[in-house]
């Protein structure tokens, strides 16, 4: 296909914003051009989290017009999503929104977990005679408030008005792929993640046990479909608000954790990569399915059929980063130049804030002068999930500046994705190098520091701030047949860039590393009674 370029449109549906990507498509996959519209989040007496679906729409429209500007004589050859997952979007007949949507922030269902299984004798919270029956049916069981199960209960539970008109429940991305083709569909990917499909499936049916279990509806479940299906053609009403042509084939995409796991190029068994963002995580692609409770780590469905992602999650990563700018930064390293910050300085020869921020510390050496931090500002998820966990500055002497605190910050945040790593080897090998995508990855230093730390090579994906929205491509690409299979879609990523593991650093980094494990350890009776709330 080198002498042919095919374009695709990907949108990546974020807590926050609607970022649209146009893409070609020849030899590789190479970033076009992006927009982004951001929207709000609601909360609803205090635990509640609720999206306009308008706004996710609007923001569709406003972007892709933007992207396409100036290119109307292209041809796009298909659409695809990726999205923030485990929403509840209920629509009537007419595929019209009820209410707002439900985020996968939405904690206000704790009456209705405690009804539906928080009885008699519990594991974890939840009854266990309904846990041995959810882990035999689906592998995994609803075991969070925050699970859309729980979500749908409290709608008919306090909505019953709004309860009686509901037609279908979606997730987010299949809510606009209805509103884009009139079929309302959920990828296998969000239907695994509502807990109520059968694993002998494959999770590519409902489970009529665990919906009976939980009194749910078969009438409202869509049709479960995968990632590199045609949903349908782009309808007429649709085309005209986007402003592109009607009929283009619209894919079904995936949640942000599959699709990310694709444009980082993770789809071999044994594929490994780290994320971070505002949080973070580390993904292994495997070949069955395992839970490790005491880890806090399980496989999840992702983009392919027979293959799964080990998935273990770090709460806060970026965001550490982001209070270092708040409360760290701002004056002992002068960002803000004569009051201005340096990014906006013509006269600057940083084009971001994060990249002055490494450049600032890039003078302290390995080890941060023995200062450790630890990054659990919001509590932790894996390997231990532990919501009174908090942040921790351990070591720091009258010589100790803020540059040494800053990189023990940046340390402290790759620390713990080793330590999800190791977590993660207990039950599958890592083979080889490993990805590197999101935010965090815009930085050669990070990268460096992350292939330091892990004693690995590290990959850093081109763009890799929209690898999301790449792997949806990718998934179009796969569904026109123009990529043979999700196994070669690694031959179409554009990678920026290898970092080799520097053994200079190793022994600063492995005492480091384990001084961070050991303050959990030692700190978690004082992190319980410093900050669980009384019952």
């Amino acid at each position: 296909m080198s002498g042919h370029t095919t374009y695709l449109l990907s949108y990546d549906i974020g807590s926050t914003g609607c970022k649209t990507c146009l893409y070609s498509l020849s030899d590789r996959l190479r970033f076009v051009d992006g927009s982004l519209a951001e929207y709000s989040l609601v909360t609803v007496d205090g635990d509640g989290v609720e999206q306009d679906p308008e706004d996710w729409w609007k923001s569709m429209i406003q972007t892709t017009q933007t992207v396409m500007k100036g290119r109307e004589g292209i041809t796009i050859s298909g659409i695809s999503f990726c999205a923030q997952m485990q929403g509840l979007v209920l629509v009537d007949e007419n595929l019209s929104v009820l209410r707002p949507a439900m985020s996968y922030m939405d904690q206000r269902s704790i009456q209705e977990k405690q009804d539906v299984v928080g009885h008699g004798i519990q594991v974890e919270g939840v009854n266990l005679f309904k846990l041995l029956k959810s882990l035999a049916i689906n592998g995994a069981v609803s075991a969070s408030v925050k699970d859309p199960v729980y979500k749908y209960k409290w709608v008919q539970a306090h909505e019953p008005e709004v309860f009686a008109k509901v037609h279908k429940w979606l997730d987010v991305k299949d809510y606009l792929i209805a509103r884009a083709t009139g079929e309302c569909t959920m990828t296998a990917d969000s239907a695994f993640a509502t807990f109520l499909t059968s694993k002998k499936s494959s999770h590519t049916q409902w489970s009529s046990a665990l919906l009976r279990m939980y009194g749910v509806n078969p009438s409202h479940m869509p049709r479960i479909v995968s990632s590199t299906e045609c949903i349908g053609g782009l309808q007429e009403g649709a085309a005209q608000e986007l402003g592109i042509p009607a009929g283009i084939p619209v894919f079904g995409g995936g949640g942000d954790a599959s699709m990310i796991s694709v444009g980082a190029g993770a789809t071999c068994s044994g594929d490994a990569y780290v994320y971070t963002g505002t949080s973070g995580w580390m993904s292994l692609t495997v070949e069955k399915p395992k839970v490790d409770i005491g880890r806090r780590i399980a496989a999840i469905t992702g983009a392919q059929k027979d293959r799964y992602l080990f998935f273990a999650e770090q709460e806060t990563a970026g965001k550490c980063l982001e209070w270092v700018k708040d409360h760290l930064a701002l004056d002992e390293i002068d960002i803000y130049l004569n009051a201005q910050h340096v990014a906006d300085d013509p006269e600057s020869e940083y084009e971001s804030l994060y990249e002055f921020l490494m450049d600032s510390i890039s003078t302290v050496p390995a080890g941060s002068n023995g200062v450790v931090f630890a990054p659990w500002l919001h509590g932790n998820r894996a390997p231990f999930d532990d919501p009174d966990s908090r942040g921790i500055f351990f070591n720091l002497s009258l010589s100790t500046g803020k540059r040494a605190m800053i990189r023990a910050v940046v340390e402290g945040i790759v620390f713990h994705q080793k330590w999800l790593m190791e977590s993660i080897e207990h039950s599958f090998p890592v083979k080889g190098e490993v990805g590197f995508v999101g935010g965090g990855a815009l930085s050669s230093a990070t990268a460096q520091l992350l292939a330091d730390i892990l004693e690995r090579p590290v990959r850093r994906m081109a763009d890799p701030r929209h690898a999301g929205a790449a792997g949806a491509a990718i998934t179009i690409g796969v569904g026109l047949g123009l990529i043979p299979n999700f196994e070669d879609a690694k031959s179409f990523l554009e990678v920026d860039d290898l970092f080799l593991p520097d053994p200079a650093h190793r022994e600063a980094y492995r005492k480091n590393y384990s001084v961070l494990k050991n303050l959990y350890v030692s700190n978690r009776k004082n992190f319980a009674l410093l900050n669980r709330k009384s019952a």
